[in-house]
């Protein structure tokens, strides 16, 4: 639940009040009243006895829009004809869609889109199939791929309930890489099943993201996809979330003025991106870091240990440190939480060392609440919008994907994953950074361009035009 009213839970509530009445200055009042805030009042018919307003407002959840509703409806005069949740409407029909790129206005354009014309170029993909990366729209394109078994914090909920967020992962690649993207939500969580599917869809495709596939079933598809295939195979929820992270933590330390070569870091998280996040900044320098997951801190010791957390184990807390979180956490100069809610107090930050970095990442609600851990930190980032450093992993997919498709890249390399982050870090000047703004915004113009030049250039490749025949 969100703590404070959020655009995610707006309404548009259709009322109707007396013409001459004190109604309609006691309706921003009625939503205030009840915490929820006002962002547009539209008069859409007006009469000499009744005025028709549309009251448009941001809540916490759902429970709290039903007692705006409440709120309104108690209001003398007050008649409520409709409320309609804008997140919904935005969602009705999908929010994406196919459009040709060009012109069928006769039968010339019929016969060089399709048949007799569209055989000739055919022929050339079949002597040359590499020439489809230069014909078609596999040189823009990428599949979103899923299973639903591990949708944003909502858990195993299907390839059904996945598809609203994979076409807004879409939406997404369009609107800051100018990349085709399409989602592909597989009705099986089997890895045999899901290998050989994306196998045999690839032809068409430059790139695949694989998105909210769980762990560990993720490993192994990410391994096997890249081995089989020739195109890049990405795991957002593990190399982006790693891109932002590092990205964010690089400012963060140039802010307390700290080396990560010299910090002790803690980690709550052993999962997908837990681990992809630990990977990137050991390949980044640091070299004191303890991850803990729900049974406390991974060591050699543990017998439960699989191959993912004896990996961890191995490279990892040297002094065997075999303690809960919270004494991880003492005189940590960094907490990097990809984990659960509410897992740590503010009281519990205040024993980590003097000028301490925070990542709360944890989605909606963060491991520790951000207004309890700035009152000890000297930097808090989340993954949420309503707080300053978001670290959103759409500060790094799209770009990441723009520079694997102009650079024809078979594949993804850590060195590609350093560059993005070293790229994406950079993209905050000397005289931005501070506390408050270690990561650009999403809609930063230069984030996307700054990504993808660096993973061009690490995969050494070169720019490309879309319309290069």
């Amino acid at each position: 639940m969100a703590t404070v009213p959020s655009v995610s839970y707006s309404i548009t509530v259709r009322l109707e009040v007396p013409a001459g009445g004190k109604a309609v200055s006691q309706l921003t009042h009625a939503v205030e009243s009840a915490g929820g805030v006002v962002t547009a009042l539209d008069v859409t018919n007006a009469g000499h006895e009744k005025i028709r307003i549309d009251v448009t407002c941001a809540s916490r959840d759902t429970d709290h829009a039903q007692a705006i509703v409440d709120q309104l409806e108690a209001v003398e005069g007050v008649v409520i004809h409709k409320v309609s949740d804008r997140t919904f409407l935005m969602h009705l029909g999908g929010k994406i869609e196919m459009v040709s790129k060009v012109p069928l206005r006769n039968r010339d354009e019929l016969s060089m889109a399709y048949t007799p014309g569209v055989a000739r170029v055919s022929m050339a993909i079949a002597r040359n199939k590499e020439d489809a990366r230069r014909l078609t729209i596999k040189r823009n394109t990428v599949a979103v791929v899923t299973d639903g078994s591990a949708v944003l914090g909502l858990g195993n909920i299907g390839p059904e309930a996945a598809l609203p967020v994979m076409e807004g992962k879409a939406a997404l690649f369009k609107r800051f890489a100018g990349i085709d993207a399409w989602p592909i939500c597989l009705d099986t969580q089997d890895v045999d099943e899901i290998v050989r599917t994306v196998q045999i869809i690839a032809p068409g495709f430059g790139g695949i993201n694989l998105e909210d596939i769980g762990a560990p079933r993720c490993f192994e598809v990410e391994r096997r996809l890249r081995e089989l295939l020739d195109i890049p195979v990405f795991h957002d929820d593990q190399h982006g979330t790693a891109i932002c992270v590092l990205a964010a933590l690089k400012n963060a330390l140039r802010v307390v003025n700290k080396g990560i070569e010299n910090v002790k870091i803690t980690m709550a998280g052993a999962g997908a991106a837990g681990n992809a996040v630990l990977r990137l900044l050991l390949a980044a320098g640091a070299r004191n870091v303890i991850v803990c997951d729900y049974l406390g801190a991974v060591h050699k010791g543990r017998d439960d240990l699989d191959e993912s957390l004896r990996w961890i184990a191995d490279h990892t807390n040297a002094d065997g440190y075999s303690g809960d979180l919270r004494g991880a956490v003492k005189g940590a100069d960094v907490f990097v939480g990809v984990s659960a809610p509410g897992i740590l107090t503010g009281d519990d930050i205040a024993t980590m060392a003097t000028d301490a970095v925070v990542f709360a990442l944890a989605n909606p609600e963060p491991e520790v609440s951000p207004d309890d851990a700035r009152e000890h930190a000297a930097v808090v980032a989340t993954g949420r919008s309503d707080y300053p450093n978001q670290i959103n992993n759409v500060l790094a997919f799209p770009g990441v994907f723009r520079g694997l498709l102009d650079a024809q890249a078979g594949g993804v390399t850590q060195e590609m994953l350093l560059a993005a982050a070293g790229a994406l870090a950079a993209v905050v000047t000397p005289e931005e950074l501070g506390p408050n703004y270690i990561v650009p915004s999403v809609f930063h113009p230069d984030v996307a361009g700054a990504v993808a030049a660096a993973v061009r250039e690490s995969a050494g490749g070169r720019a490309r035009g879309f319309t290069e025949a």
